[in-house]
């Protein structure tokens, strides 16, 4: 049976998506990937299968599409993989399940481990999976073609479904901890406006007394949004100009910023002016922070340049083109995000807990597997 990526209500709702991202319509990366997680819901309850790599290259498709139409969007991405790794849990759960028990006795070298890859959290026999309600998977059977699909997919709608409720948890799995990093009468320090840094700092505000100072991020001023919230919240919040983060720091106790993306050697993409703040806090020895959940662990590199992503905005909001004379002789470039260096960063808090750069190279190991690097 031929892969049904061309199905009309599969290309649509993948069209759709792509021309927002492409657009623009859709933007951050805990909205991108929920979208994402919606498609590939979509797309899987209506797709035509008789095999499990016949599913694999329909999700690849999608995933490319995506990718393609806005590549700097990494969350597509890494919400494609981690689909496509619960997918193959879930397969191995189905069609072997006891089967893997059987070898587990078998005795531990570090030959064998090595070869093993990654453990997989199918090897733990679970109640309830398929080999326990429809017997074993019987893949490419010609005489029902659908049996294959039709047996698979609901276990596959709960593990999409897995997914879904872990992006929109995340918030709350960040902040349950957020007392235990920000103590009474502490200053912290953050740039801009991230939706996880915010509500990290508000669940630390219903037990701890502390002051938060904030960049307003020019051009883009989102710290001034960031601001007004905090404040809003009963939280004492100044804001401050970029170029007195330097001057500031020295008072600052702790840095706590969002990210973009985790890169694969533990830097991240993070919006303009994290750098700035990276670095000054490197300069007085001050903690650096980082709030993200684990869908934005990336199994990429920065590939542009040591400073930031090849990632840029309109211009005239840096130098408005009123001024003729100037712009004619000067290339002004606005970017997005800054790439901040592992060694800058000393903290990851994510809703799986609290880790180090040195430790996100594990992390990507165990979300995704190795052969979906490259979609």
């Amino acid at each position: 049976m031929a892969t049904d990526t061309s199905s009309i209500p599969n290309q649509r709702v993948v069209e759709t998506l792509a021309s927002r991202l492409r657009r623009r319509q859709v933007v951050g990366s805990h909205e991108t990937a929920l979208e994402t997680v919606l498609v590939l819901r979509q797309v899987i309850s209506k797709a035509r299968f008789s095999n499990i790599d016949q599913l694999v290259e329909i999700i690849r498709s999608v995933g490319r599409k995506l990718v393609e139409a806005q590549p700097k969007e990494h969350t597509v991405g890494n919400t494609v993989r981690k689909v496509l790794h619960h997918i193959r849990e879930e397969y191995h759960t189905a069609s072997q399940g006891t089967a893997v028990v059987s070898t587990s006795n078998n005795t531990l070298s570090i030959a064998r481990f090595v070869l093993q890859g990654q453990p997989r959290k199918q090897n733990i026999p679970q109640k309830g999976t398929l080999n326990e309600s429809h017997g074993t998977l019987k893949e490419n059977n010609p005489d029902d073609p659908d049996a294959f699909a039709r047996t698979l997919k609901p276990v596959l709608m709960e593990a999409i479904q897995d997914v879904l409720d872990e992006l929109e948890t995340v918030y709350d799995n960040i902040s349950k901890n957020a007392k235990d990093h920000i103590h009474s009468d502490e200053i912290i320090l953050t740039i801009g406006k991230s939706s996880t840094v915010e509500a990290f700092l508000k669940a630390a505000a219903a037990y701890r007394k502390y002051t938060v100072i904030i960049a307003d991020t020019a051009p883009s001023y989102s710290g001034h949004d960031m601001a007004q919230s905090l404040s809003s919240a009963g939280i004492s919040t100044v804001l401050v100009p970029d170029s007195s983060i330097y001057a500031l720091m020295s008072r600052i106790n702790k840095v706590i910023i969002g990210a973009h993306a985790i890169l694969a050697n533990g830097g991240m993409f993070a919006i303009t002016g994290s750098l700035l703040a990276a670095t000054a806090a490197r300069a007085h020895s001050t903690p650096v922070v980082v709030c993200a959940g684990q869908f934005k662990l990336t199994p990429q590199w920065n590939l542009y340049h040591e400073y930031g992503a090849l990632d840029f905005a309109d211009p005239s909001s840096v130098l408005g083109f009123e001024e003729g004379n100037l712009v004619d002789k000067v290339d002004v470039i606005n970017p997005y995000y800054d790439f901040v260096r592992p060694e800058l960063i000393d903290a990851f808090i994510t809703n799986d807990g609290d880790h180090p750069p040195s430790s996100v190279y594990r992390l990507i190991k165990e979300a995704y597997d190795d052969e979906d690097y490259e979609l």
